[in-house]
């Protein structure tokens, strides 16, 4: 078994750290306590991650003399959302959480996202920590204090920052994900090496495909992860500038899962995956990079058995006027002007505004 590797974000008052390896589930107890005020803590999950991992977790908190009470919603995307919002915040209420309380989210980027959402609006702000079960959740959305809901408009696009006090990376509860979920949140891994680590792009070229059944690879994807997406957070909290970066592939990717439904039809990181190689077509054609760079894209997500073409969705798609009216509502959007994250190669992104609307036709029209 390997050793716990801490990553920290160093964000003054509100600095935590990252830990990932293997068996932190089972050590939550003592992970957590120095969190704590009064040992009990309240937990949300899904009902999908609750059959697999609740149990475990409340068996190490009593270990460590902590009570627990916890909710259980539906598992998917739906969850984020404001029915269920409303219900997380009026049962933690119920729970009698207090400010100097802390509420653990046990699961994805949904549970992760809507459970920091209510955190943040609980009392005007109680403490949470992240304990993500999903690939996706572990190397992006559980780190750096985004969270939210989805709306009818688009996807969190209601939503606050607000960090957690502490992120638990087990990466040995990633065996129990189907082998599709594991490789969408590969989609996010690959986005890393993508937009500002060539050398790291390189490396999953290499060792990519062993990632799922060799626990030590897979602790150091997740770690370099983290450790990229730290110190942008870092320097960029609320997205002013250089944090935009990490959105490479989301403007596309959100708005294809907007044109699925959010369905099972794309997983967010396959959305991801397609939108990082749409991207570097893009690119290529403005001139920005040799075509040489989106080749290495494509190659490598097929490599890993990933979506990468709009052709591989299954189902039919809005035409291209309809999905570049779904782009239209991402969250970087400018005075009413669409900005992408455009690349001059693999690990050299930047955020541009100069793109024009036929040239985005053509590349949606001949992906598909």
């Amino acid at each position: 078994m390997t050793d716990p590797v801490t990553v920290p974000v160093p964000l003054g008052a509100r600095a935590y750290d990252v830990r990932i390896g293997q068996g932190l589930l089972g050590r939550a107890g003592a992970e957590i306590a120095p969190l704590l005020s009064r040992p009990r803590v309240a937990i949300v999950t899904d009902a999908t991650v609750a059959g697999l991992h609740l149990a475990p977790l409340q068996a190490a908190l009593r270990d460590a003399g902590i009570a627990s009470e916890a909710l259980v919603l539906p598992a998917g995307e739906g969850t984020k959302s404001w029915p269920h919002l409303t219900a997380c915040v009026d049962w933690l209420l119920d729970q009698q959480v207090e400010r100097r309380d802390v509420v653990l989210a046990l699961g994805g980027g949904v549970i992760g996202d809507l459970v920091g959402f209510a955190a943040a609006i609980l009392r005007r702000g109680v403490r949470f920590v992240q304990l993500p079960t999903t690939l996706l959740a572990q190397v992006d959305s559980s780190v750096g204090g985004k969270t939210g809901i989805n709306s009818a408009h688009g996807k969190n696009l209601v939503g606050a920052f607000h960090q957690p006090s502490l992120v638990l990376a087990d990466i040995d509860v990633l065996d129990t994900l189907r082998p599709r979920d594991f490789l969408s949140g590969y989609g996010e891994v690959a986005k890393y090496g993508l937009l500002g680590d060539a050398a790291f792009f390189a490396w999953l070229e290499e060792n990519g495909p062993d990632l799922a059944r060799n626990a030590g690879l897979r602790q150091q994807a997740v770690a370099h992860s983290v450790a990229m997406k730290a110190g942008i957070v870092t320097r960029d909290e609320t997205e002013q500038g250089e944090r935009a970066l990490l959105n490479l592939g989301h403007t596309f990717g959100h708005a294809l899962e907007a044109a699925t439904g959010y369905s099972d039809r794309l997983l967010h990181g396959e959305g991801v995956a397609i939108g990082c190689a749409l991207a570097f077509d893009l690119s290529a054609r403005m001139g920005l990079c040799s075509q040489e760079a989106p080749s290495r894209v494509l190659a490598h997500l097929h490599q890993m058995g990933m979506p990468a073409r709009l052709s591989e969705i299954p189902g039919a798609l809005p035409d291209d006027a309809g999905l570049i009216a779904l782009m239209g509502q991402d969250k970087k959007v400018v005075d009413g002007q669409l900005r992408f994250v455009l690349a001059r190669g693999i690990g050299e992104a930047f955020v541009s505004d100069a793109v024009e609307g036929n040239m985005l036709a053509r590349v949606l029209h001949d992906a598909r």
